[in-house]
């Protein structure tokens, strides 16, 4: 409720007594009672039109899984790359054309016959040797 605990409304209200004074408090009560009655009015008659406009759907809304509390972010962000692995592994449909048996030996050949790649790593430091600085480079 706003941030604010017993004591301190305690204090609030005593606060109130004391600056309103007993002449004036009743009157001021009154009025704070006609703003939260007319506030409920208000949000009791948003709600109506709300339930009117949108129709029988938003009873069949689960507002527990839209509460911003049962987020966690690692979990979706998981659940989402699940889904996209999934997508990728699904198994072959039964219509799907199959291999052929005569591919594998030819792709086995093709593979053997592919030089490896190797990347020059450029000259290998000596023991106690500090590595090269760039002065350039952030």
């Amino acid at each position: 409720m706003l941030g604010i605990n017993g004591l301190e409304l305690v204090v609030l209200a005593i606060i109130a007594v004391v600056v309103l004074g007993p002449e004036r408090l009743p009157e001021y009560a009154a009025q704070l009672a006609r703003l939260v009655k007319g506030l409920r009015r208000m949000a009791s008659g948003a709600r109506e039109q709300l339930r009117e406009e949108v129709g029988p759907e938003l009873d069949e809304v689960d507002w527990r899984k839209l509460d911003p509390r049962q987020y966690d972010p690692r979990r979706i962000i998981k659940e989402a790359l699940l889904d996209d692995i999934e997508d990728v592994f699904k198994p072959v449909s039964e219509g799907a054309p199959r291999p052929v048996a005569a591919a594998a030996p030819a792709a086995a050949a093709l593979a053997s016959a592919r030089p490896a790649v190797t990347v020059p790593l450029g000259p290998r430091l000596e023991a106690g040797q500090a590595a090269p600085y760039d002065l350039e480079a952030t």
